[in-house]
């Protein structure tokens, strides 16, 4: 794991001050008035001003960094911008190509798991992209321990299979929804989880937990299991709104008709139909909370 402060430091700064410290000496600046405005060593600047320390040349060939140099030289050697307004700049300027520019892809680089995500992020953006679906996964994680540590959940697994999924905070669409590759599976007596948690990869999970939330929900999980008589006695009696639905009519309607009429439910159900085994869909805010749910029935 490599951080992007890192990345900065090895690279960034390297190019970035010996520019300036060179920008700075062609204005007429001693080494040691250049050494305080940066807030360096004389010895350092002599480095920088001779060549003695490595530039990226990604950085180097990025105009906008040249640009940036100039406007600091002259205004610090002029005297027109102090020492915290060019740091402040600077920093603004780093920000700026952590986003989605040189910096992030140079971080790419040099910690090649995040090549993965396609979409540009501000890594340090609390509400990013990545940071919401990392947190997913993790959540998907916990949820799937709780389920494979639970004795008697493979029994729960119906023929065509369980999954948990759980969505961004703003999903829209089946690609904001994670879930297991495949199908968690009964398989002699365990449940079987075939891999990691992935985004857009359950289209019927997926798609009842969106029409949920498109009816009113406030879910962001949830876990298909058998239905028994049993299974809905036992949800109930742990203070779980249930609610029947018709199986043989489209899900988004079904969905939608049957939180219309008992808003707020935890769980919804159908006891099959032609052709259709009967289900049930535990619903809750997250991954560990519905795997808690089917732990605490069994």
């Amino acid at each position: 794991m490599r951080f992007i402060e890192e990345v900065v430091v090895d690279e960034f700064l390297p190019t970035f001050r010996s520019l300036l410290a060179d920008a700075l000496r062609e204005r007429g600046l001693t080494q040691s008035e250049v050494a305080d405005l940066l807030g360096i060593s004389q010895s350092a600047v002599s480095k920088y001003v001779h060549g003695e320390v490595d530039r990226n040349q990604d950085l180097l060939e990025d105009d906008r960094l040249h640009e940036l140099v100039e406007d600091l030289a002259d205004g610090l050697a002029s005297g027109d911008m102090t020492s915290v307004q060019a740091l402040v700049e600077a920093e603004v300027f780093v920000r700026r190509l952590e986003r989605g520019d040189v910096l992030a892809s140079l971080h790419e680089a040099a910690f090649p798991p995040l090549a993965e995500y396609e979409d540009d992020f501000d890594i340090h953006d609390p509400d990013s992209h990545l940071r919401q679906s990392e947190r997913v996964r993790s959540s998907l994680r916990r949820g799937l321990r709780i389920l494979e540590n639970t004795s008697g959940f493979a029994g729960l697994i119906p023929a065509v299979g369980s999954n948990l999924v759980e969505c961004l905070p703003d999903a829209e669409g089946i690609d904001d929804v994670a879930a297991v590759p495949g199908r968690i599976l009964d398989l002699k007596g365990r449940a079987h989880v075939p891999g990691e948690p992935e985004f857009g990869v359950s289209e019927h999970g997926a798609s009842v937990l969106l029409a949920a939330r498109e009816a009113g929900s406030d879910a962001r999980a949830t876990l298909n299991i058998s239905y028994t008589p049993e299974t809905i006695e036992r949800l109930e009696e742990q203070g779980l709104a249930t609610a029947e639905f018709d199986a043989e009519a489209d899900t988004d309607e079904a969905i939608a008709d049957a939180l219309a009429e008992h808003p707020g439910a935890d769980v919804l159900y159908q006891t099959g139909g032609f052709g259709v085994e009967p289900i049930v869909y535990v619903f809750g805010p997250d991954a560990p909370t519905v795997a808690g749910v089917i732990r605490d029935i069994l």
